[in-house]
């Protein structure tokens, strides 16, 4: 059985729970990733920031209530705003999602079928302790998966 720690991305970039929402954007401009879990001072996730929860700051409110946005080509004005320098300097705290986890130990299938309940891409890796150490994506499950499938073998 292939487990989580075998396929998970080790070197994940977090957040700590007092960093604003300033400071998140800029550690998703320079580290290019889509989620980053928010740690307390132990390391121990406590919710996940997803850049689509920055990136719904940008939003006019007005697209919640239109059902079909295909008409809408750009939206003006609306392109060049960007968040009230107040509403940045407030904890990431505010905009975390909650973050459901799984052990390093667990296996794929597992944390795969977490990903589906739950409609997420990213899931956290905890130790025993807790302790965040990675981070496991659908694509890492799905490619780990794969590459265990047997091999198709040409007939001469």
């Amino acid at each position: 059985m292939m487990l989580i720690k075998d396929c998970m991305k080790r070197n994940v970039v977090s957040i700590p729970a007092a960093a604003t929402i300033s400071q998140a954007a800029g550690i998703f401009g320079k580290c290019h990733v889509g989620v980053l879990p928010v740690v307390d001072d132990l390391e121990k996730p406590i919710g996940i920031l997803r850049l689509t929860d920055l990136l719904s700051l940008e939003l006019p409110d007005f697209v919640n209530l239109v059902t079909d946005v295909d008409f809408v080509h750009d939206f003006g004005a609306v392109e060049t705003t960007r968040p009230d320098p107040e509403r940045l300097a407030r904890p990431v705290t505010e905009l975390m999602q909650s973050s459901i986890t799984v052990e390093e130990d667990s296996g794929l299938l597992h944390a795969y079928t977490l990903m589906l309940q739950h409609n997420v891409s990213d899931i956290p890796v905890v130790n025993k302790i807790g302790g965040l150490v990675g981070i496991i994506s659908r694509v890492d499950i799905g490619t780990a998966i794969l590459s265990a499938w047997p091999a198709e073998r040409k007939t001469p």
